[in-house]
């Protein structure tokens, strides 16, 4: 596969538009720095735009693993099922003991294993209520999307980026949904979408600062989400391959809450293998390791 030439203000914005035009995260690419990006005079004057050259990394292993894969399956469906032969059950005869006398008031342990034990029924807990529906009115919206508003703007102007922003209040989910367009939305999504995360975070906590029942706050760019988990859903599969081939687990780069749970779900009902969170936060990865039989 043939190096693609990628440019942006700096190396890591090339490199997170490298990740989302592949759809692949940065350890599956093989990446050559070509001209380190330069601000210049007065932050334009004499700037040199950062330029990268991007390839994925060539995978033999899913293509043999997949091979492999597939003779295991036609195997599978092949081979007979072999009847087990049941043997004849031997007539064993009781041997039969004198009965010693007991004396009255004593119980025999043969007696106490003969009687019926009645299981004994256990309370029925009550179950849990579902949660009410929060029913917010239009001016707690429009105040939540105000404090939005007036945040996101104030932090856009300090960067000197102009930014277009949306916002919609989804009541089913009780979320507010913020969307921005924009030419240099990478800055925005930063290195595995870490930047969006973080204006995620502190808007979240700007809008719930006047709110009494915690509202949800969604933000996304260019549709960077859903792409992202597309991405990570494929890294999934490929990772649960490699283990089930060599049987070895794999370590995956740290990621926040989110991504690993789309891990997680994303191999929940493989056969194969199983997965697990480790470390503590910001570098808690997953792990992915062989079930056995």
């Amino acid at each position: 596969m043939e190096f693609k030439e990628i440019t942006a203000k700096t190396v890591d914005e090339a490199i997170t538009k490298a990740c989302l035009e592949f759809e692949t995260s940065s350890d599956n690419l093989e990446i050559q720095v070509v001209q380190e990006g330069t601000s210049g005079f007065l932050g334009f004057i004499g700037s040199k735009p950062a330029v990268i050259k991007v390839r994925k990394k060539v995978q033999e292993e899913e293509f043999d693993i997949l091979k492999e894969l597939a003779k295991e399956e036609k195997k599978e469906k092949k081979a007979p099922v072999k009847e087990e032969k049941k043997e004849p059950k031997k007539d064993i005869k009781k041997e039969t003991k004198p009965v010693k006398e007991q004396k009255k008031g004593t119980v025999t342990k043969t007696q106490t294993e003969n009687k019926e034990v009645k299981p004994v029924a256990k309370e029925a807990q009550p179950k849990p209520e579902p949660r009410k529906p929060i029913v917010r009115t239009e001016e707690q919206v429009q105040q939540m999307k105000q404090d939005a508003e007036k945040f996101l703007t104030g932090v856009f102007g300090a960067m000197e980026l102009p930014v277009e922003i949306t916002m919609n209040y989804d009541k089913t989910a009780d979320c507010l949904e913020i969307d921005f367009a924009g030419e240099d939305m990478g800055i925005l999504i930063g290195k595995r979408g870490q930047t969006l995360d973080s204006l995620q975070y502190l808007t979240s906590l700007v809008v719930n600062k006047e709110q009494q029942d915690y509202v949800r706050v969604k933000v996304d760019t260019e549709n960077y989400r859903s792409r992202r988990k597309d991405t990570l859903e494929n890294l999934a599969k490929n990772i649960a391959f490699k283990v089930r081939k060599t049987r070895k687990p794999v370590v995956l780069e740290p990621m926040n809450p989110y991504e690993r749970r789309i891990i997680h779900s994303a191999l929940q009902g493989n056969k194969y293998v199983e997965t697990y969170s480790e470390g503590n936060e910001p570098y808690r990865h997953v792990v992915v390791v062989y079930k056995g039989k």
